[in-house]
C-alpha cells in the first residue's frame, strides 16, 4: 500500500465525459462530507445516511468520476460508523477499534486501485526532499502549542472525562498504543484517503474544509468535545494544507504524534496528577 516520493493530493487527468454544473458538483460533495455531523457529531442514525446516499448519487449524475470518488469516500465513512467511537481500552474494544478503522483504509484503498483502477490514494513515507528549516521549526511550534492549550482545554472542560480512567500500568500502556495508533489511522484515513480523493476534483481550499468536517466530526465522536472544535478544526486544516505542501505522510504524521504524545500525557495526568505533573497551564 505504501508509495514513495509520490504526491498523492495532486489532481489527475479524468476520462473524456461531460462534467455536471459545478455547483453541483460541490453539492455532492457536501453532502457527503457534511452527513459526517449526523453520523459521528450528531449521532442520528439512520437519517445520516440519507445525505450520503443522497450525495453520492448526485456525483454519479453529474460526474461519473466524481461519483467513484465520493463513494469510495462514503464506503469509508460508513464502515467507521459501524462502531461506536466513545474511547474504549478493553480487549474488545481494542480489537473492535483495529478491524473497523483498518477496514476503513484498506477496503476504499481496494475499491479505488482495484475496482476503479486509479491510483489516487497513496501513501508517500518518502519524498526524497530534506525537511526544511521552517519545517523542523513548525515541530517546536506544534510542541509548544500543545503543551500550553491542551492540558487547559481537557482539564477546564472535563473532556478528558471521555476516555477511560487509567491508573494502573497496563491499562496506561493500552491509552498510549491507542491514541498513537488512532493518530497514525486519522492521517491515513482523512488526509491521504478523503482529502487526496477531493484534492481531485477541488481547489485545495474547498477539499481541505471538506475533510476537516468529516475529521472533526470523527474527533468529537471519540471525545474531543465540549468547545473542544475549536482546536481540532484549525488542527485538522492545517494537517490538510501541510500534506498539500510537503507531500509527505511522514512529516504530518509526527506532526499529529507530537500533539497526541502530549494528549497522551495530559489525559494520564488528569486521572493520576501525581504523574506527567509539569503543565504550567493545568487547571489547579
Amino acid at each position: 500500500m505504501t508509495e514513495h516520493g509520490v504526491e498523492a493530493s495532486a489532481e489527475v487527468d479524468r476520462p473524456d465525459e461531460p462534467v455536471g454544473p459545478a455547483v453541483l458538483r460541490v453539492l455532492a460533495a457536501a453532502l457527503v462530507c457534511g452527513s459526517a455531523v449526523l453520523l459521528f457529531a450528531v449521532h442520528v442514525r439512520p437519517l445520516a445516511y440519507v445525505p450520503l446516499v443522497v450525495g453520492v448519487a448526485l456525483a454519479f449524475v453529474v460526474d461519473r468520476v466524481l461519483g467513484r470518488d465520493l463513494l469510495v469516500v462514503a464506503v469509508g465513512m460508513s464502515i467507521v460508523s459501524s462502531i461506536p467511537l466513545a474511547a474504549d481500552l478493553s480487549d474488545a474494544g481494542i480489537a473492535r477499534f483495529a478491524v473497523a478503522l483498518s477496514l476503513a483504509v484498506v477496503v476504499p484503498y481496494v475499491l479505488s486501485h482495484r475496482v476503479f483502477g486509479d491510483d489516487v490514494i497513496r501513501f508517500p513515507w518518502r519524498t526524497g526532499r530534506p525537511w526544511t528549516r521552517f519545517q523542523w521549526g513548525y515541530l517546536v511550534v506544534v510542541v509548544a502549542a500543545g503543551y500550553l492549550v491542551l492540558p487547559f482545554y481537557f482539564l477546564s472542560s472535563g473532556a478528558y472525562q471521555n476516555w477511560p480512567t487509567v491508573v494502573e500500568p497496563d491499562e496506561i500502556a493500552r491509552l498510549f498504543v491507542g491514541v498513537n495508533a488512532v493518530g497514525t489511522w486519522d492521517e491515513l484515513f482523512f488526509i491521504c484517503t478523503v482529502f487526496a480523493l477531493l484534492r481531485r476534483h477541488f481547489p485545495v481550499a474547498l477539499a481541505n474544509v471538506l475533510q476537516a468536517t468529516v475529521f472533526v466530526s470523527f474527533l468529537w465522536e471519540l471525545g474531543y468535545r465540549s468547545w473542544g472544535p475549536l482546536l481540532t478544526l484549525p488542527f485538522a486544516l492545517v494537517q490538510g494544507w501541510t500534506f498539500s505542501r510537503t507531500k509527505s505522510l511522514t512529516y504530518v504524521l509526527v506532526v499529529h504524534l507530537l500533539f497526541d504524545a502530549i494528549v497522551f500525557m495530559v489525559l494520564v495526568h488528569a486521572h493520576s496528577p501525581h504523574l506527567f505533573d509539569v503543565f504550567v497551564t493545568a487547571p489547579r
